[in-house]
């Protein structure tokens, strides 16, 4: 490895989200450990290794001039993202003219569907769910209607189309969110699964807005499908969101982008965006994205994606071999693993509260999964160093499932 994956940071007392805001909101955060037992972050999707020092270099150089006032976006910024693009997922006539700033991934959401949507519309996304889009949606006057996912024979998730254009069908319904790789399941979509997703909306008429922030964390074996590439109505249908946030661990800095071809929807979504007077770029947010996207972070994300798999590797063996009724369907991108403990529960006479606070009293701090329509669930982050990943299930063992 040419970069940091073992240190173990210390992030108390330093702003960290992970660690301080433990206890803070227990509707969210998980609770503060019982003494004798240090916190390991698994909970929020942020990642616990050292930074790329890139990023920090490039950020460092700006810092040294002494203004910081009014700017624009340098020709850097969209040749960054435009080289990233083609070179990691094969993304062929990208401009920067189609690519638009958003301070966050669910900001540029609640932009696009107003672009796409009335008030009170009925929307259609995947279930399991991300909390962000439960949240963001209700809040906005959207109704959000659910198309299950479902495990084949091998435990792999996958859509029900049929499910899906039903619901279109009979629930009105003109926009859908799709999220790829998909959180908090993990699923990376296969070509011929965006295919006849998307062939579907185009039959009814459905525009799309693709969440794909986690694109650059897939595991090995796995390749990222771009949504807008796997047909022209994807291409001029769909808003697609991304960040360097998830891949470089820049989330306290705020900073997306979409990408939108169809010049009638950007410059629609342009104006919504607007209407806040607040959706603006920050200027080391965007020093940040640069110095990310150097010839280093290539070799970074790369070097990221092989210490993921590994993790992912390992806890869901440990689960399979010592967590009987325990369920982990392997993600294939992301770091973020859903745990159904819903047939240990019922073995024990147990409730996920009491499986959850029993791994919070030892400092496992997963978080609960019901947040995102799993009913008997956890969702633990894997973005530690290895020898976290082996302590943190280690005491779930010990003092969780084997108690």
């Amino acid at each position: 490895m040419n970069y940091d994956f073992t240190t173990i940071i210390d992030r108390r007392n330093r702003d960290a989200l992970a660690v301080d805001g433990l206890g803070k909101r227990l509707d969210m955060a998980p609770a503060p450990p019982k003494e004798g037992f240090d916190a390991i972050p698994m909970w929020v999707a942020d990642m616990n290794f050292p930074v790329l020092p890139s990023i920090q270099e490039t950020m460092t150089a700006r810092i040294k001039e002494p203004h910081f006032g009014y700017f624009l976006p340098r020709k850097e910024y969209f040749d960054s993202i435009i080289r990233w693009h083609e070179q990691r997922n094969g993304v062929t006539g990208l401009a920067a003219e189609h690519i638009g700033y958003e301070n966050g991934v669910l900001g540029g959401v609640v932009s696009a569907l107003n672009v796409f949507c009335s008030r009170g519309d009925n929307v259609l996304l995947h279930s399991p769910t991300y909390i962000g889009f439960t949240k963001s949606l209700t809040n906005n006057g959207y109704h959000i209607v659910l198309s299950p996912l479902e495990r084949d024979a091998e435990g792999i998730w996958r859509m029900d189309f049929e499910d899906m254009e039903r619901k279109i069908v009979e629930q009105h319904i003109h926009t859908a969110i799709f999220c790829s790789p998909h959180n908090p399941c993990g699923r990376v979509w296969e070509r011929w699964e965006v295919e006849r997703a998307m062939e579907l909306f185009q039959k009814h008429g459905v525009y799309v807005i693709s969440d794909e922030i986690w694109s650059d964390i897939i595991l090995t074996g796995h390749k990222h499908i771009p949504v807008q590439s796997v047909s022209e109505y994807a291409r001029e249908h769909t808003a697609a969101f991304y960040a360097p946030s998830k891949t470089f661990n820049l989330a306290g800095l705020i900073g997306a982008y979409h990408i939108v071809y169809n010049k009638w929807i950007r410059e629609r979504m342009e104006k919504e965006s607007s209407l806040c007077h607040y959706n603006e770029m920050n200027l080391l947010s965007m020093y940040a994205l640069i110095g990310a996207y150097q010839p280093e972070g290539y070799v970074w994300a790369d070097e990221l994606r092989q210490v993921i798999t590994g993790n992912v590797d390992y806890a869901c063996d440990y689960i399979a071999k010592r967590f009987e009724g325990v369920e982990a369907a392997r993600p294939e991108g992301t770091y973020m693993l859903f745990v159904d403990c819903s047939e240990w529960c019922r073995a024990h006479g147990k409730t996920i509260d009491e499986v959850e606070q029993a791994a919070w009293d030892v400092g496992a701090a997963v978080q609960d999964g019901r947040m995102f329509h799993g009913p008997c669930h956890l969702r633990i982050n894997l973005a530690l160093p290895f020898s976290r990943v082996q302590e943190a299930f280690d005491r779930l063992d010990k003092y969780v499932f084997h108690a």
